[in-house]
């Protein structure tokens, strides 16, 4: 870990390092972590659109403006204090096991695994979604199918291909799909009739639909700290990175909101994913339109390699704490990537990607909240168990301040349990039950040696902190 007097932040060449193995990695620097944060939460305005379908223009914009400071904001601060105080690729299941032990490590990790490539299988059917507007053969059969697996296959050998690489990717996306939406906004503004801000709609509030469509494009913000092992001085590049990002994906969402909903007026049920695309069109012509779906095309590139990505990581940061088989933290000799973990996570959103998008999102969303109420939990427990860790980033705030932080959008995450449908309900009650089979699957693994770990967790799972080996205090010091 680099000292606080010789470490800055880097803005412009990545930095190169190497690794244990000798490999040459290019460390993650501020510009690239910022976009790929982004596209971790966002991506665009693209998938906002059902929220004014949902509950009207009003309520939509509502939702978009102070969502973020009741959920993105407490989640962005939570990431960027425990990012900076465990920099390293296991992210939130390193915070839930030194707070709880190792099966709850696990859960945490078998959870957020689950919520993420159901996420990732969401990104090629919305590409899909937005370019059957061009292309009305991709709206069923075989050739949706057939683009569908093509996209995941490409986009998933582009994430072999290093993180150094697609985080500057993410740098060209996200300037390239927001460039339409700023011509859009622009071009609306002689048409924008403040009045219809304020419309509740004409017809009855679908709040299963409201609140997943704010949660989905809104959360994941901790999905970062499964790359933080890959990020150049994370203790300061983390919190700035957050910073930017929330600020940018707040803003990238509520321009566009604004001038759509002041600029058109159109019955309520057009609303569905892809509504800016035609908004694009009845504001200045076909050619915005046809701009604009080329955009959410390349955001779906970028929120796919962005997700891909976490996964990826994730699993390989699991391998190296031993929760699991240590051949799933094996890299590629070519690019230094965790090809097993890019593998596994592609085809597992392969196979989730045929099912329904509002299915996907709901899913992603139930077993994402089963995630976070272990993340909140850990992030509270570890103030008070290790008062004294070095945190180079600190929420400015006492023990009872923190409570209400997490409170506040724990209450939210109830909404999206109590508002699920009987097959989501199904879907992450399975996914749950197969998590905990898991944990005691991999500690059988474990005791009869069928497969190699790098340590037994059981091991890190000290009663109290005098315990902890002195290697590790020195660590944290």
């Amino acid at each position: 870990m680099e000292t606080t007097e010789t470490s800055r932040v880097s803005h412009e060449l990545p930095v190169t390092t190497t690794d244990s193995s000798g490999s040459t990695a290019k460390k993650l620097t501020l510009v690239p972590l910022i976009f790929l944060i982004y596209f971790e939460v966002a991506g665009g305005p693209f998938g906002e659109e059902p929220a004014v379908q949902a509950a009207g223009p009003l309520l939509a914009i509502l939702g978009f403006l102070i969502f973020p400071f009741i959920w993105s904001v407490p989640e962005a601060l939570i990431t960027a204090e425990l990012s900076t105080a465990f920099p390293g690729n296991g992210g939130f299941v390193i915070w839930a096991h030194r707070a709880f032990g190792a099966f709850v490590g696990s859960m945490m990790g078998s959870l957020k695994y689950l919520s993420g490539v159901i996420n990732v299988a969401s990104f090629p059917v919305l590409c899909v979604t937005y370019l059957e507007k061009l292309f009305p053969v991709l709206e069923s059969g075989w050739p949706r199918n057939v683009c569908i697996f093509a996209s995941t296959v490409v986009l998933s050998f582009l994430n072999y291909t290093g993180l150094a690489i697609v985080g500057y990717a993410a740098v060209v996306l996200g300037l390239v799909s927001l460039s339409p939406f700023l011509v859009m906004s622009a071009m609306a503004i002689p048409k924008i009739q403040p009045h219809r801000w304020g419309s509740l709609g004409d017809k009855q509030k679908d709040w299963n639909l409201y609140f997943n469509t704010l949660f989905w494009n809104l959360n994941f913000w901790d999905n970062v700290s499964t790359l933080a092992g890959e990020v150049d001085n994370p203790q300061k590049t983390f919190p700035l990175a957050l910073l930017v990002a929330v600020i940018f994906t707040c803003v990238a969402y509520l321009i566009p909101l604004l001038a759509v909903t002041g600029a058109v007026s159109v019955d309520q049920s057009r609303w569905e994913t892809g509504f800016h695309a035609e908004a694009a069109e009845m504001i200045a012509g076909t050619w915005l339109k046809i701009w604009i779906e080329i955009g959410a095309v390349l955001s779906s590139i970028g929120l796919f390699e962005a997700q891909l990505s976490s996964s990826a990581y994730q699993l390989e940061g699991m391998a190296e704490l031993g929760f699991l088989p240590k051949f799933f933290g094996v890299r590629s000799k070519w690019f230094n990537t965790p090809w097993v973990g890019i593998l596994l996570s592609a085809l597992m959103s392969l196979g989730l990607s045929y099912m329904d998008f509002t299915d996907i999102i709901s899913s992603a969303n139930f077993l994402y909240t089963l995630g976070m109420y272990l993340e909140f939990a850990s992030f509270l427990w570890l103030r008070k168990k290790l008062p004294e860790l070095k945190r180079p980033y600190r929420v400015p705030l006492n023990i009872p301040g923190l409570v209400i932080m997490c409170l506040v959008p724990s209450a939210f995450l109830m909404l999206i349990i109590v508002f699920a449908t009987k097959i989501v309900y199904l879907i992450c009650g399975l996914m749950t039950v197969g998590s905990v089979g898991w944990y005691f699957l991999i500690n059988y693994f474990r005791e009869k040696k069928i497969f190699e770990f790098n340590q037994d967790v059981d091991h890190l799972d000290y009663v109290n902190e005098e315990q902890r080996p002195k290697h590790e205090e020195d660590h944290d010091s």
